[in-house]
């Protein structure tokens, strides 16, 4: 029992409408976890708001209601879009939904259509993308999120500096020589890093780790994040690191067991893993080895996108991708009505940390994982 008493059909619904207005977008599942429901609960209060009018029924949640999305009961009048946006993501799959939540959310607001187009993490595919969009008549502004390291992801990075319309980076940071003009926003994910060796160090952790996935823009500035701040800490550096882990590819038990060893051997008792898949995986197998979390080691995932699922949930420091999306609607809508004189914005946003039981203080934590944690 939580003792969280039940709310009634009106009060969920007042709660979906609240949670929408702050976030634009929201996902079935987060809306479950935080009404205490069911997701089929939450599926039939969204289809009966978007019966009312009141939202925007997407794969996985809801949207603010858009005033060009007309055709269902209840629909506002529609009034003309005033701009075109493009929209280029590497991926639909993990991570990426939320921020084109919230450029959805945004654009409607904004009396702007979005056009998004799902690419891959390789710089010739981003360019193809982008050019099927340009191809498109109408199109005013482009929001991307092309791959920035390597000389044909700098080749690209050049060539969209040089297109006639206004191109907003979402979650890409770039050096001011390589794209003087462009217009970015980004997670601050050094500051998001540096939270999570901060709450580590709080609860009583010196020797924290860092597993990251691969040497991807987020890992870079997630690696720089925790080397500051252990240093800002005076902790020490000689702990269990990874770079280009994969607990979930052919040979995993291999890679895992070897993880585990190396905590142990380097008397690391915490340790931050990008993403949340690779967080929960070493949980499990850390726990299948005799190592309790988080007694014996402390877990902090990076991202958030599942690591509430994580038994016990894991902490897990959270972007704020659905700001990342809207941001990004706003910078490119203000590059368009302010002219080719307003100077480059380069916008970093802070995120959050969700505490969970995976980086508790052992002597608060419960040593029952079926046990209440309140």
């Amino acid at each position: 029992m939580t003792g969280r008493e039940p709310l009634y059909a009106i009060q969920r619904r007042e709660r979906i409408m609240d949670e929408l207005r702050a976030r634009g977008a929201v996902s079935v599942s987060v809306l479950a976890g935080r009404l205490g429901v069911s997701e089929l609960t939450v599926r039939r209060d969204v289809n009966a708001l978007a019966q009312q009018g009141l939202l925007t029924r997407v794969h996985g949640g809801a949207t603010l209601r858009s005033a060009v999305d007309a055709g269902r009961p209840g629909a506002l009048v529609p009034l003309p879009a005033k701009y075109t946006l493009g929209m280029v993501v590497p991926s639909l799959d993990y991570y990426w939904p939320a921020i084109v939540h919230g450029a959805r959310a945004q654009a409607a607001q904004r009396r702007a259509s979005l056009l998004l187009r799902a690419s891959t993490y390789d710089p010739r595919d981003n360019r193809r993308q982008v050019e099927a969009l340009l191809a498109m008549p109408g199109l005013h502004g482009l929001i991307v999120a092309p791959e920035t390291s390597g000389e044909v992801a700098t080749a690209t990075l050049r060539w969209l500096d040089s297109l006639p319309i206004p191109v907003v980076l979402a979650e890409r940071r770039v050096r001011m020589a390589e794209a003087p003009h462009l217009d970015s926003v980004a997670s601050d994910h050094a500051a998001g890093a540096a939270l999570a060796v901060q709450h580590l160090h709080e609860v009583g952790h010196t020797r924290i780790g860092l597993f990251l996935e691969s040497d991807s823009p987020t890992g870079r500035y997630v690696r720089l994040g925790w080397r500051a701040a252990l240093g800002s800490l005076g902790l020490p550096t000689d702990v269990a690191t990874l770079d280009g882990i994969r607990f979930d590819a052919p040979g995993r038990e291999r890679a895992m067991d070897d993880a585990i060893d190396l905590i142990r051997s380097t008397g690391t008792t915490a340790v931050i893993v990008l993403p949340d898949p690779q967080a929960i995986a070493l949980e499990q197998h850390a726990i299948d080895r005799g190592v309790r979390v988080p007694h014996d080691l402390a877990i902090v995932a990076y991202d958030d996108d599942v690591a509430r699922f994580g038994d016990p949930p894991i902490t897990a420091v959270r972007p704020p991708k659905e700001y990342v999306g809207r941001e990004a609607v706003d910078l490119l809508i203000a590059r368009l009505e302010g002219g080719p004189g307003r100077p480059a914005h380069r916008m970093k946003l802070s995120p959050e940390l969700q505490i969970r039981a995976s980086s508790l203080p052992a002597s608060i934590a419960p040593l029952d994982p079926d046990a209440d944690e309140s």
